[in-house]
């Protein structure tokens, strides 16, 4: 099922009408190039630029004869072009055909998403700067580490994004490839020159060495973009809904005017965009996994490849450019608790700065052996109550003689942790 809100120009990409307009240009195009070196004359090409059309329903009731979806596409072409239909095909195969085709849809699939990805790099760089020195408590393992800023989760969400950009856009252009090298890519038929002045007006290049078809490692390269695209806004995702846990409620997801979030338990407001997206990703790894399967076919060319392709090529491009639609809008109408992040900063009672404790011990002349024993007994004794770690650490007699107050002060102050925060933010914005 198409999602709801997919653009309808990623859908048309996809649609019958525009597959056989691109087969239609793509036969126009190589009968003027025939036309060029005597191949076919001057008036066949003019006939089908000026009758060249066709019916979807009547391509499909002469392929359900025929079993054979060209076939069926020049049989109905030539019931409105006439007679000089006969030179639209000449020395070409199916795949000449089909695989220019595929590979231009790609291609404006591609750019679509990156449209899409463009959007969302915005967003979340404008979300990150919003919050740049907003500290909040960093996590490992999911139990409290220490202290970060909401604006670095936030800014390290945009670095992996660029890098899935730089990746997409490099399985774009090697995807954006056809071929007009007829049965087994020997030219035989038809001379490279019919195929470069093809290839040239829609924007590909050509196989290097092609078959009967273009190798399928390029499109595995540019499902597998997409599946990493989709993890990193799964990583994201997974972050949201860690942060909009009942415990936690660092962050969570808009809840608009009117919305539910369960059927038995008015109170919810469950992170359901998130999840959403979760689940999309699978199914964009799925996708590249099967185009994966597509590399090795059998000599020239197989076609176990091509029903499997009809299927995940218009998923994964309309699933893509759907998750990026749905998940700018999720981070730019994220809702950020920041007196919340306070709370949590405070709630294990100064043990976040356990670490620091420890390296001013170290700087101050104590092995790390008896500085990590000093640490860990107080932050133990403190996380089970009593006074908090800071408390402990200044009525230390043993710790105030090695590190002075002032140190310690130091070591219990947040600005320690937002130091280098402009130095991180410029790195990942202008690497």
């Amino acid at each position: 099922m198409i999602p709801r809100y997919s653009r309808p120009e990623m859908q048309n990409i996809w649609s019958d009408q525009n597959r056989y307009q691109i087969w239609l240009e793509v036969e126009t195009l190589a009968l003027e190039a025939m036309t060029q070196i005597g191949l076919a004359p001057k008036d066949a090409h003019q006939a089908v630029k000026e009758k060249g059309k066709f019916g979807i329903e009547q391509i499909q009731k002469i392929e359900a004869e025929v079993k054979h979806d060209v076939i069926a596409f020049l049989t109905n072409l030539a019931e409105y072009v006439g007679p000089l239909s006969r030179y639209v095909h000449r020395g070409m195969t199916s795949n000449d055909l089909l695989d220019t085709t595929f590979g231009l849809q790609l291609k404006q699939s591609g750019e679509l998403i990156l449209q899409g990805l463009t959007k969302v790099l915005n967003v979340v760089k404008q979300r990150a700067e919003e919050f740049k020195y907003q500290p909040c408590i960093g996590r490992s393992h999911g139990i409290h580490a220490e202290p970060t800023s909401f604006g670095l989760k936030l800014i390290g969400w945009y670095a992996e994004l660029k890098r899935q950009e730089k990746r997409l856009k490099q399985a774009i252009a090697e995807v954006s490839v056809g071929k007009l090298a007829g049965a087994v890519g020997t030219y035989a038929s038809l001379p490279p020159s019919i195929e470069k002045h093809v290839l040239s007006k829609l924007g590909l290049t050509a196989e290097a060495v092609p078959t009967q078809i273009v190798q399928r490692d390029r499109h595995a390269n540019f499902f597998n973009a997409l599946a990493q695209l989709g993890g990193t806004i799964e990583r994201c995702c997974v972050e949201i809904r860690h942060l909009q846990r009942t415990e936690v409620r660092e962050a969570e997801e808009n809840f608009t005017k009117g919305q539910k979030g369960s059927s038995a338990m008015p109170h919810k407001r469950n992170p359901i965009l998130s999840e959403n997206l979760s689940g999309l990703a699978r199914l964009l790894r799925g996708y590249a996994l099967t185009a994966l399967e597509n590399v090795p076919l059998w000599h020239e060319r197989d076609i176990s490849h091509s029903s499997a392709e009809r299927v995940i090529a218009p998923d994964a491009c309309i699933v893509m450019d759907f998750m990026l639609e749905r998940f700018a809008g999720l981070v730019s109408g994220l809702v950020v608790h920041t007196n919340r992040m306070q709370e949590n900063l405070d709630y294990s009672r100064g043990l976040i700065f356990s670490g620091t404790l420890l390296i001013a011990l170290v700087d101050n002349g104590v092995t790390r052996e008896d500085a990590y024993r000093l640490v860990q007994k107080h932050s133990l004794e403190a996380w089970d109550g009593g006074a908090d770690l800071k408390t402990r650490v200044l009525t230390d007699a043993e710790i105030t003689s090695k590190v002075s107050s002032e140190i310690l002060e130091e070591v219990f102050d947040l600005k320690r942790h937002m130091q280098h925060v402009d130095f991180i933010f410029e790195r990942a914005l202008n690497n």
